[in-house]
């Protein structure tokens, strides 16, 4: 199975739609990829969870060490992470039932792309969330 992303239709509805993301991979830096897209989601209005067990607090937001730590719904789990660990925080996004899987720009995973798909979850992969949202406000 090749992964192919949503249209850019699907993925403007899938972030008007979706407004709680999992961070996983949030660095603490705010020198750093991670830390720069999600302040700038957080300030576009998305309630941020960092996912990171080296640190307590990111952005203002207690962090967790997983994605089984947060309570309530998880919209969108970003993926801040190498492309060989995409399938292990695959499963753990089907395990939580979140919505979408969307690992960053240059992180795809044919493995993880089908263990979403096996369990219906919404997958972008190699895309910046922070540049999509941008497209669309």
């Amino acid at each position: 199975m090749r992964f192919e992303n949503p249209s850019n239709d699907e993925i403007k509805q899938l972030l008007n739609e979706n407004k709680r993301i999992a961070v996983v991979g949030l660095s603490d830096n705010p020198a750093r990829t991670s830390y720069m897209v999600s302040e700038a989601m957080q300030k576009a209005g998305y309630e941020i969870i960092p996912v990171n067990p080296k640190a307590d607090e990111i952005l203002g937001v207690k962090a967790v060490g997983s994605l089984k730590e947060i309570d309530g719904k998880i919209d969108i789990v970003n993926v801040f992470r190498r492309s060989e660990f995409l399938p292990e925080v695959a499963k753990e996004t089907v395990e939580v039932g979140a919505n979408v899987f969307w690992a960053q720009l240059g992180v795809e995973n044919e493995e993880a792309y089908e263990i979403l798909q096996q369990k219906g979850i919404q997958t972008v992969m190699n895309r910046c969330i922070k540049v999509e949202q941008a497209k669309w406000k």
